[in-house]
């Protein structure tokens, strides 16, 4: 009997079928989901690491709530020590992640920093993972120096900076203007008698005021991101499974290996449906044979 005219003769043991492996279908793909690469894990621990100071936006986004957001503002060339935030990531191929981690954790104690996130990942298989430190900015090549010590190959490095001085004065120059404004709506407080006239005032005063407390925040931001700079650090015992591709993609040893953890991963999926089947054995086993009793009896 082909599948057709079986499906033809018993439509409604068809349809029990279709709905159970949709209900199936369903929780193999949840699974497959979360069996992804190792790479994509990596990614999106990295996208997920946020600062104590930055908070995920940069400085330009950081700038300005309440007072128009921020602006493009001229240079300030008369300022003689510029304020630049620097930050640097670097990949590393290293023989051993979570003591790699501990030793970037404790140098950046050490170098009067701290650590922002520290991540390991698959510790038994390929252990990966990552590390976010604040270090003076003075110190940062050095830091870059030691970080290299600590690896069997630096796979890449990058160091970058933003000129944030002429956001800083444009900050100031913000200040000193709502001070000034401030102060005047303080003596037109001292001179009010009318309780509606001191209440607008007053809430004049109120609005002003958070908007000083919120323009020296990102002072105090822009400072404090000048003085430490950030290193992100990507850590790996394979090579591939870092952010950046190594010279040499080819190697048939890491394709082995990555092809085995894509047979482990199938292998774990194929279980996993074979656990629902088993446990919706009690759905539609009782409906097969509630069908085939109905058919037999209508046919004969």
């Amino acid at each position: 009997m082909d599948i057709l005219g079986w499906i033809r003769k018993n439509k409604l043991a068809a349809l029990l079928l279709l709905i159970l492996a949709i209900i199936i279908g369903k929780s193999l793909l949840g699974n497959l989901r979360k069996v992804q690469p190792l790479s994509t894990n990596r990614e999106s621990a990295s996208m997920a690491i946020s600062d104590s100071y930055n908070s995920g936006l940069s400085a330009k986004q950081y700038l300005a709530p309440g007072i128009g957001g921020a602006t493009e503002v001229a240079p300030a060339p008369e300022v003689a020590d510029r304020m630049v935030i620097q930050q640097s990531q670097v990949s590393l191929l290293v023989k051993n992640v979570p003591e790699t981690t501990d030793k970037i954790s404790d140098y950046a104690k050490n170098e009067g920093g701290y650590m922002v996130t520290s991540n390991v990942y698959n510790k038994e298989e390929a252990p990966t993972g990552n590390i976010t430190i604040r270090i003076p900015a003075k110190n940062i090549r050095k830091a870059l120096d030691f970080l290299a010590t600590l690896s069997v190959r630096v796979v890449s490095e990058n160091l970058s900076g933003e000129d944030v001085t002429d956001q800083y004065v444009d900050i100031e120059a913000r200040l000193v203007t709502l001070n000034k404004t401030k102060l005047k709506f303080e003596e037109i407080m001292d001179k009010a008698v009318k309780v509606e006239d001191i209440l607008n005032v007053q809430r004049e005063i109120i609005n002003i005021q958070s908007q000083i407390d919120s323009l020296k925040g990102q002072q105090q931001y822009l400072a404090k991101s000048s003085q430490m700079a950030k290193i992100t650090v990507y850590l790996s015992t394979d090579e591939l499974a870092l952010p950046y591709a190594p010279s040499e993609a080819w190697r048939p040893a890491v394709i082995f290996k990555t092809a085995v953890r894509s047979l482990v991963g199938l292998g774990r999926s194929l279980a996993s449906a074979a656990i629902w089947i088993g446990v919706f054995s009690i759905v539609w086993i009782p409906a097969l044979l509630i069908l085939y009793f109905l058919r037999k009896k209508f046919l004969h």
